[in-house]
């Protein structure tokens, strides 16, 4: 089996690789290093069981096959599309480019999964539900977006992938899954990208007042990253997949401020609060409806203290990261 991952060296896409791996699947991990990491990799490289390929998957379908063609002769078995920006500092430092790859990047991408009738899996994100005005989220609800905001490159852009896929289900044959992802953290996340979780560790390391933009209210439903490579495989494995989005998240809803409150408990380190206007755009509330990933038989089994002690295990030790 020849598993094609795209964004494989990021923070999710390379746990999705090692998964893979240690189910016995070839994996060829296509990605431009725009926000991943080679480091992430080093396990599943050493394995010999992957092979990575510096790509652009925001490219014309010519250019992917000719890619691919040089990776190998074999035909692809699976698609799981996770290239993206995906923090709000990255994927605004780079709108066009975030753009680029959820609308030009999938729609190579499925005429490549069509080129081998193989699954295909779109890596959305609960993102799409903007500042949500139902709660919890289901996946039937269209979302309260702004097409033009600051986050629309990438709102917006998965968006315009989930639409991709839907229609090429319905009229190429496309055997396409919508994976709608809720706020994930873990071991490889980028102490720079700005998200909350590596932005405490990055305040507890360096001794200086943690940020929090707007009142501290927000809630978010926190997902450790094994969960959520779990749900992926999951869904990607389903031998008749649900036809609509699947909300991939943990149904514990914490404000900003709990999940602060827990992080110290973990670290038995205070922190400074730095209150901050709110960012534009930011979602207020975000928590997901999982009843359509329970039937697949999944949920998140991983509660927010202990991801956050496994987190802390791994930003402590690595020391190219926490020292």
């Amino acid at each position: 089996m020849i598993t094609l991952i795209t964004g494989g060296a990021g923070f999710i896409g390379s746990h999705l690789v090692d998964r893979c791996i240690d189910r016995g699947e070839r994996v060829i991990v296509f990605d431009n290093l725009v926000t991943g990491n080679l480091r992430n990799l080093e396990r599943a490289l050493k394995s010999g069981r992957a092979a990575f390929v510096y790509c652009d998957v925001a490219s014309s379908i010519e250019q992917l096959r000719a890619v691919l063609a040089q990776a190998t002769s074999k035909p692809l078995s699976r698609i799981y599309h996770l290239a993206s920006p995906s923090s709000p500092e990255a994927f605004m430092a780079a709108p066009w480019e975030t753009l680029a790859v959820n609308a030009l990047g999938t729609l190579s991408l499925i005429e490549l999964a069509l080129d081998y009738g193989a699954p295909f899996l779109f890596a959305s994100s609960a993102d799409v539900y903007g500042d949500p005005l139902e709660h919890p989220q289901p996946e039937s609800y269209f979302g309260n977006v702004d097409p033009t905001g600051p986050r629309a490159c990438y709102d917006e852009g998965k968006r315009f992938g989930e639409a991709a896929v839907s229609v090429a289900v319905r009229a190429r044959g496309l055997d396409g899954r919508i994976a709608r992802i809720f706020d994930c953290y873990g071991p490889r996340m980028d102490f720079t990208d700005g998200r909350l979780i590596p932005s405490l560790f990055l305040a507890a390391r360096d001794g200086q007042p943690f940020p929090i933009h707007g009142s501290g209210t927000q809630t978010r439903s926190m997902t450790y990253v094994d969960d959520i490579v779990t749900g992926l495989l999951a869904l990607g494995d389903c031998a008749v997949p649900e036809p609509s989005p699947i909300n991939l998240g943990s149904e514990e809803e914490y404000t900003v401020s709990e999940i602060v409150a827990a992080f110290t408990r973990t670290l038995k380190q205070e922190l400074v609060i730095d209150a901050r206007p709110a960012r534009a755009g930011d979602p207020q509330r975000r928590k997901p409806s999982t009843q359509r990933a329970r039937a697949l038989g999944w949920s998140a089994a991983v509660s927010l203290d202990e991801g956050l002690r496994r987190s802390y295990e791994w930003f402590h030790h690595d020391a190219k990261q926490f020292a």
